[in-house]
């Protein structure tokens, strides 16, 4: 940039040369300038194609197309030599992505990868248990909100990764405490062999109280379902405020589902043909191992849910966690993650090409400090409701 000034400053002042050669000229001048007009011309016309060539190179790099291009997130690298012992990971389903992230660690780094498998609810009481003596390394949990609980309660290690950038927004919080390596959404899940598309997907979240549904739908128990739990905070957060909705489900026969597990196999064997607030990862992969069942969101939107990797603060082992989050975000982990229909938290890594994406669903607009304020009372107040209805 600083040559274009250079020559820009060399023909204005050329041509401003010539400009006055040309005045004394036409005021008839004996002096002969004709030569050094085509002098002064001619350098004019040089540093105009200099002047061309330049921008010429400054838009090439400008577009990319210069040879080289901004660093990717697959352009990481992540030291793991030098690791050894344990590291000790609470984590919930799915299993099959337990035993991935395991072997694979392991073959990377040499350390022994203890896991705990454990719905949200279940790994939050085990950490309740424990007291000041936690023997988790890393806790991963289904619940965002549940996450910025453990962050208040003083209960995390700050990390920055260099993955960090490479995050879908909202996947990362802003003291590197919490990673959303992946995520799931809520919608609802339906028995195909009860109800067709054409009769259920254009209904919106609050047309599941008429009469028809009477005892045909259920949620999954919010206490044990971190996914559900969210939904729940930022649904009467951002729409249910006065949790009408809910408590017409209740009053249409809303059964507790019971975990995600349990909840999605009465929509498969259709004793509750209707799910609502189903996770949709576990749905998309009952699809395609065949059973008779569908998921839409509804058009009103639902919430995404970024499901945190931490680093507990005690961490008997801070070296060897550091770098399984790291690992979370790698190519190989994020392509575990998508095979297993959830949503990568990295934005440059695609979703399985059988599920909607970060951005193709409609999300509520959230509050995530304001959900984790009412997460525990929602669900609660979810459970009561319809505790009379199983």
């Amino acid at each position: 940039m600083n040559n274009v000034k250079r020559i820009v400053t060399t023909v204005i002042t050329a041509a401003v040369a010539l400009v006055t050669m040309s005045a004394f000229a036409a005021c008839g001048t004996s002096t002969d300038y004709s030569q050094d007009f085509a002098d002064l011309k001619s350098q004019i016309n040089e540093l105009g194609d200099k002047i061309d060539d330049l921008e010429g190179k400054i838009s090439s790099s400008d577009s990319g197309s210069s040879g080289t291009s901004e660093a990717t997130a697959s352009d990481v690298t992540i030291n793991y030599s030098g690791l050894s012992g344990e590291l000790n990971v609470y984590m919930p389903s799915p299993k099959g992505i337990q035993t991935q992230f395991k072997e694979e660690f392991e073959a990377l780094t040499g350390v022994t990868v203890n896991i705990v498998s454990g719905t949200t609810g279940e790994i939050l009481t085990m950490l309740e248990a424990e007291g000041d003596n936690h023997w988790a390394d890393v806790v991963i949990l289904a619940s965002w909100s549940d996450g910025l609980s453990l962050k208040a309660d003083n209960l995390l290690m700050s990390y920055q990764s260099p993955y960090a950038e490479y995050m879908h927004d909202g996947c990362v919080d802003d003291s590197y405490m919490l990673y959303g390596t992946s995520a799931s959404a809520v919608g609802v899940i339906y028995n195909t062999k009860y109800y067709t598309a054409s009769q259920l997907e254009s209904l919106d979240w609050d047309d599941y109280a008429d009469s028809q549904f009477k005892g045909e739908i259920a949620i999954p128990d919010p206490q044990k379902s971190g996914a559900c739990k969210d939904f729940v905070a930022g649904f009467v957060t951002a729409i249910d405020t006065d949790y009408s909705i809910i408590d017409s489900w209740a009053a249409n026969g809303l059964v507790n589902g019971g975990g995600n597990s349990n909840a999605l196999a009465a929509v498969e064997s259709g004793s509750t043909p209707i799910l609502l607030a189903g996770v949709d990862y576990n749905a998309y992969s009952a699809i395609a191992d065949g059973e008779s069942i569908a998921i839409y969101y509804p058009e009103s939107g639902t919430v995404i849910n970024p499901r945190p990797a931490m680093i507990m603060k005690t961490a008997p082992n801070a070296e060897n966690a550091k770098r399984f989050i790291d690992y979370l975000m790698s190519d190989s982990a994020q392509q575990i993650v998508a095979d297993a229909y959830l949503i990568p938290g990295r934005a440059d890594v695609e979703c399985n090409s059988a599920r909607l994406g970060f951005d193709e669903i409609n999300q509520y607009t959230v509050n995530w400090n304001a959900m984790m304020s009412v997460s525990d009372t929602a669900a609660a107040y979810v459970v009561e409701k319809t505790a009379g209805n199983n």
